[in-house]
């Protein structure tokens, strides 16, 4: 951890403080149990939330129970949510890691994770397939656990290294736990509006291959260094672009920003 650039006390406060007056404070989000949303959050990967939501509400009208969803096949589970990004592999670790689920916990109850330590509470979970170390953080924080750990994706990860706050190399499983050890003040609902917020700097001001530096609220203490983008768990199927999606204004994010994937029908941030 030490090898990595200091995530700082007074950073923190800087970085909530300036996103909050850009981005508004989060007044809802939907928790849902912790096996749908991990589920939520791993066929969320890299799919836009008005695509994976409805997805998830498919799967929970077909399979109400996560017992009937592990006893799927996993073409008939690709066939349900065959508009997400990857959904053959989706489909397969989804089925997998309820499988696993399921032999250790028939009931498919995962609160008792909740009396766990935080990060002997993610290995638990990133063990299962798919769910690597973005969902664990998203089935720990933003469902009914509530439990304080950061949860870092694609578009966090890439504002985190830009910024300098962990170091160009750190993995966004480092990044996580950074963040998580230097916020031990901060609640779990609060780690999720820092999630959300952030996501919408990422998405609207610090994009994968553009940055508006003039719009950003953290610019005085950026360090502006450079991101190449990592190498992906997915490959993108033959005649898919990998180039970034053109995103909105940053004034849009108080319309549209979502936490681990959630459409901004069940999240709503509000002007601070």
């Amino acid at each position: 951890m030490q090898q990595l650039l200091d995530f700082e006390a007074d950073d923190l406060a800087f970085i909530r403080q300036s996103l909050a007056r850009t981005f508004g404070r989060l007044t809802h989000f939907e928790r849902r149990e912790p096996v749908w949303r991990m589920t939520r959050s791993l066929i969320g990967c890299r799919t836009q939330d008005e695509v994976a939501e409805p997805a998830l509400e498919r799967l929970m009208a077909r399979w109400p129970h996560p017992r009937l969803l592990a006893a799927a096949s996993s073409a008939d589970v690709e066939h349900v949510i065959g508009d997400v990004t990857f959904a053959e592999d989706k489909s397969v670790n989804l089925v997998a890691a309820l499988r696993w689920i399921g032999r250790e916990r028939p009931d498919y109850d995962l609160s008792f994770l909740r009396s766990r330590p935080v990060y002997e509470a993610l290995a638990w979970l990133e063990r299962l397939p798919g769910v690597g170390p973005k969902v664990a953080a998203a089935t720990l924080n933003a469902s009914t656990l509530r439990m304080p750990v950061f949860i870092v994706d694609c578009h966090v990860h890439r504002v985190l290294i830009r910024f300098g706050y962990v170091g160009r190399r750190a993995t966004a499983k480092q990044a996580r736990d950074v963040v998580t050890a230097a916020a031990t003040s901060l609640s779990a609902d609060d780690l999720l509006e820092l999630f959300v917020q952030m996501k919408a700097l990422g998405q609207d001001v610090c994009q994968h291959s553009t940055t508006n530096c003039a719009a950003c609220p953290l610019t005085s203490r950026c360090r502006k260094i450079a991101w190449t983008p990592p190498a992906q768990g997915f490959k993108s199927p033959p005649g898919r672009s990998t180039q970034a999606r053109p995103r909105g204004s940053a004034s849009r994010a108080l319309e549209r920003s979502a936490a681990a994937g959630d459409p901004s029908n069940l999240i709503r941030l509000t002007p601070a």
